[in-house]
């Protein structure tokens, strides 16, 4: 009997919480803008919108950050940026290599899905195709470094 009254409990704090949720979707929407003077349906989608800005001032531009480089690194992995990393954030910095290397896209890698890009990898710095890498064919399977973003986009 008790769990049958907290369920009718629930439902009901359920549906009020939808209801608040639902008139307050319905609020946004009423101070929405209003449509663009003039014949319904003959506004041209190329005009730019015409405003006379006054006084008004945009938002201040950004400042730049004091991070030393091992703070820089250690929020590229603290993601939801709680000063913890989780193994889940930790791991996603891998992830994309991870599906380059999943053929099928499973989520399992196998021996033979990683052995194929192997071989791919070394059958393509074998320049002189004799099964063997020279120290320069070996050296040009380093990979490439990730260029260096512009300063600015002046």
């Amino acid at each position: 009997m008790r769990q049958a009254v907290l369920g009718v409990i629930a439902g009901l704090a359920l549906a009020g919480v939808g209801v608040f949720w639902w008139q307050g979707r319905a609020a946004v929407e009423n101070s929405a803008p209003p449509p663009p003077s003039g014949a319904p349906g003959k506004t041209d989608p190329m005009a730019l919108p015409q405003s006379e800005p006054g006084a008004a001032k945009g938002p201040a531009p950004p400042e730049v950050s004091e991070l030393t480089k091992e703070e820089q690194r250690f929020f590229r992995y603290d993601r939801n940026r709680d000063r913890l990393i989780t193994r889940n954030e930790m791991l996603s910095t891998r992830s994309d290599g991870f599906r380059a290397l999943d053929a099928d896209g499973n989520n399992l890698l196998t021996f033979e899905e990683w052995a194929v890009t192997t071989v791919d990898r070394f059958e393509s710095a074998d320049g002189d195709r004799d099964g063997r890498l020279t120290p320069r064919e070996f050296a040009a399977t380093v990979p490439k470094p990730a260029p260096k973003k512009p300063a600015c986009k002046c």
